[in-house]
């Protein structure tokens, strides 16, 4: 007798690279030079520097500048300046941790002083308090007109994104409706953002740390007295980020037909047991669609100030660009050809910049 297959293991690939087919679309749109992302890396951790090894090599198969910085831990305040003011750089990424929870004289750590000083216009990770205060507030947009929208932290996205994938998650606001969900992890770059960001979205989350668990639904945080196992055991999503070889959740308390994600470096479910029943889906490997979406936040960022920035500035020539992206740089043209070529050059600047893009 064929034995019942229980677990369900999702491929991230697949959800990552249906991000970066829009993405390199995108990028053939983009006025000038391709957008320039400049990761920051101030620490010895294996993780942090695997994570910069794959944005470098997903950034340039896509089609996007990407420059690597290692320095001194204490540098880094001095280089998020200079870059903040450099125009030719468009988006900032920092690899945490770098002084891990060293107190800042500003307040709070010094890793939350660094995230504060990205400017919000590089900030591709959303992690400054700009875009944190929108997440908890839930405010999409950052502007009236709801057309530049507000930058999330990365990983939580790349959550989503999977979740979406895997049918749990139905686009656009209240897409987690009904749904029951367990975060196990309440770091401020992960956990805490993206129990608000499921939340935002309608459902209802367990915030599990290592001394409280706390319930998140619809803009409130109220302290319960479940434990772990009793949050889990009711959870359609179960979200797993701890960054330890030790801690394993037993997969047997998972409900029918859960969806696990492991967020961590390190896996975080113990699916060995042999009383082990109950169909469930699991998501490791998330980093490969966080590249993605760290990706995406750049070309919206470049979308949003950048590019209207340059064209603005007249150092730009859109049509040229136009002409040898789309034509070929050695072709002459008539007269009709180039108010084809005119017309079709605002039809593309007008679609560049437009905030329906799928992939911003």
């Amino acid at each position: 007798r064929k034995k019942k297959k229980i677990m369900n293991r999702v491929d991230t690939t697949v959800v990552a690279e249906a991000l970066r087919v829009g993405i390199r679309e995108d990028v053939k749109l983009v006025p000038g030079k391709s957008p320039k992302l400049v990761g920051f890396l101030a620490n010895k951790d294996p993780a942090a520097r695997k994570y910069a090894e794959w944005t470098g090599r997903a950034a340039i198969k896509d089609g996007i500048e990407y420059e690597i910085r290692e320095l001194e831990a204490i540098e880094l305040e001095k280089a998020l300046e200079e870059a903040n003011n450099d125009p030719t750089i468009h988006g900032i990424l920092v690899y945490y941790p770098v002084f891990g929870a060293e107190p800042s004289f500003f307040g709070g750590s010094m890793d939350d002083h660094l995230r504060d000083m990205i400017s919000p216009t590089k900030d591709v990770e959303g992690l400054c308090h700009i875009y944190r205060n929108a997440l908890y507030r839930n405010q999409r947009y950052m502007d009236a007109m709801s057309r530049q929208k507000a930058i999330v932290p990365c990983t939580p996205l790349a959550v989503l994104k999977c979740l979406e994938f895997v049918g749990v998650h139905k686009k656009g606001k209240g897409g987690l409706d009904q749904i029951i969900a367990t975060v196990i992890n309440r770091s401020e770059v992960v956990g805490r953002p993206l129990a608000a960001m499921m939340a935002n979205d309608g459902a209802t989350v367990y915030s599990v740390d290592v001394d409280s668990i706390y319930l998140m639904k619809q803009g409130k945080m109220t302290r319960t007295d479940l434990t772990p196992e009793q949050a889990v055991a009711q959870s359609d999503v179960v979200v797993l980020g701890v960054p330890s070889k030790s801690y394993k959740l037993n997969a047997t308390l998972l409900k029918d037909n859960a969806v696990v994600v492991n967020v961590s470096t390190f896996k975080n479910l113990d699916d060995s047991s042999v009383a082990l029943t109950k169909p469930y889906t699991y998501i490791p490997l998330v980093g490969r669609v966080t590249v993605a979406c760290l990706e995406r936040s750049l070309l919206t960022l470049y979308k949003q100030y950048h590019a209207p920035a340059l064209l603005a500035s007249g150092k730009f020539n859109f049509i040229a660009h136009l002409r040898s992206l789309f034509i070929g740089k050695n072709q002459t043209f008539s007269s009709t050809k180039t108010t084809v070529l005119t017309v079709s050059s605002l039809f593309l600047l007008t679609l560049f910049l437009s905030s329906k893009k799928k992939s911003f």
